[in-house]
């Protein structure tokens, strides 16, 4: 699946998909405009890439010293462009690690 098939999948699905990764679903859901169900999803999650999710949450939040701590957690660097492209980054990596694990 790629970034143009999840947000087609967005537009007609409700609700997300439970056998997404937890970084999927809170992006799915950040899309979806519902910031506190995508920040409740990896708020307590520790692996690097719902980090990552939770940094550019933060970060679209306007709470940049936070971002910047789960920017470092996840190992990803700050980043500097807009929120619409940094979905996308994200949205496109995480997907390329499912399709991978799914051997897709």
């Amino acid at each position: 699946m790629n970034t143009e098939e999840f947000l087609r999948l967005i537009e007609k699905q409700c609700p997300c998909p439970q056998t997404l990764p937890k970084a999927l679903q809170a992006m799915w859901y950040d899309n979806k405009g519902d910031w506190n169900k995508a920040h409740e999803i990896v708020q307590d999650a520790r692996d690097a890439d719902s980090a990552w999710v939770h940094a550019y949450l933060h970060r679209k939040e306007g709470d940049l010293n936070n971002a910047r701590y789960w920017y470092r957690r996840s190992g990803q660097v700050e980043f500097l462009g807009g929120l619409n492209q940094e979905w996308e980054q994200i949205t496109s990596v995480l997907l390329k690690k499912v399709n991978v694990m799914h051997g897709c």
